[in-house]
């Protein structure tokens, strides 16, 4: 029978040499060196990081060029001031990756928006002025009509444009604000109270035509008759005629099929802004709700040609829509011919929406 031969002795360096053998297999994965050779040094580092932040440093003034199919191009322009929230999103990722490529990258999109917006984030308002005016969206569904009536009253302004009047409110505003505006004019949806005369009044066509196989399929005499959205009159002012425009635009929807649609709303203001150009009256006040910001290129027909309060005598962005948490400035006042001293947002009504003001002067 053979015998096991015995094992060789436990020497101290026979144990070296066992450790020096299984100790790469023990030693954590995240201490180990790649294979590829050293670690990218911080002008390698964060690809992607740095991709994205030129991306957003282009989007920002070049938002113009984006394509409008499903109405992309108009709902990035509703929401653009908020891109900025991807700038410490993107500061945190490249600190966190120790990229300072990224961290350069990133002056763009900084730069960027601060020439567009920074200049609203401040205060802009002056003392004085010879007219204030406050237009709010009242909504259909408002529940306490009168309530609000009495809290738009409160504010002292001398013209109050209102937007989406039902016949059934209609009558309730009528009331409540008969003692302090003694002149008012109503077309369709939309209003104006007004502590001055107004003469001159007509309904402005804001309403998109109808189009598409439902239309081919109707006689004219058997077309939906919509109330008007808009109006225009004259107020008569202690320095002369002010044109004034009241407008409540066509609403936008997100849906499946078309992704953001627009089409209503920009048929409208195209036509509005057809009224404006051929407009005589030197000093001119456009108000209502948009249903968009003036940053949308829908308005461009618009803001060519006018100034918005908030942004030349506001504080910060103004924004107006929906009450309860505004991200957006639906809501406009617009000027030509007059200079904006001040402009406000008023307290939260019934509506969905917040009640802008302004103070002009001449």
């Amino acid at each position: 029978m053979s015998r096991t031969q015995p094992s060789a002795p436990a020497t101290p360096g026979r144990v070296r040499r066992l450790l020096d053998e299984v100790r790469p297999a023990v030693v954590p994965a995240k201490q180990r060196r790649p294979a590829g050779g050293p670690r990218p040094g911080p002008w390698r580092r964060g690809p992607v990081l740095t991709v994205c932040a030129l991306l957003l440093g282009l989007l920002l003034p070049l938002h113009g060029t984006l394509t409008d199919r499903a109405g992309l191009g108009s709902l990035v322009e509703t929401f653009l001031p908020w891109f900025g929230l991807f700038v410490p999103v993107l500061l945190a990722g490249a600190l966190l990756r120790r990229s300072a490529t990224a961290l350069v990258a990133l002056m763009l999109p900084v730069t960027m928006w601060l020439h567009l917006f920074g200049g609203l984030l401040g205060d802009r308002s002056q003392a004085g002025g010879d007219l204030t005016v406050v237009s709010h969206n009242v909504a259909a569904e408002n529940r306490d009509p009168a309530d609000t009536a009495r809290e738009l009253a409160a504010s002292g302004a001398d013209l109050l444009a209102l937007e989406e009047l039902t016949d059934r409110a209609r009558g309730t505003y009528e009331k409540a604000l008969a003692k302090a505006y003694p002149h008012h004019v109503v077309r369709g949806t939309v209003g104006l109270w007004s502590r001055l005369p107004l003469s001159d009044t007509r309904s402005v066509d804001v309403l998109r035509d109808m189009a598409g196989p439902l239309a081919e399929t109707l006689r004219p005499e058997d077309m939906p008759v919509e109330p008007p959205r808009a109006l225009r009159t004259t107020v008569a002012t202690e320095k002369g005629p002010l044109a004034v425009y009241v407008a409540h635009l066509g609403s936008v929807r997100v849906t499946a099929g078309s992704g953001f649609w627009t089409d209503s709303r920009d048929a409208g203001a195209t036509k509005l802004a057809a009224a404006v150009a051929a407009e005589h009256d030197k000093r001119l006040l456009v108000l209502g709700d948009f249903n968009g910001t003036t940053d949308d290129r829908a308005f461009d027909g618009l803001t060519s040609r006018l100034r918005s309060a908030q942004d030349v005598a506001g504080a910060g962005f103004g924004f107006s829509w929906p009450a309860s948490f505004p991200v957006a400035r639906i809501d406009q006042i617009l000027v030509r011919g007059v200079e904006p001293r001040s402009a406000w947002l008023l307290p939260a009504t019934g509506s969905d929406h917040l009640p802008v003001a302004a103070r002009v002067s001449w």
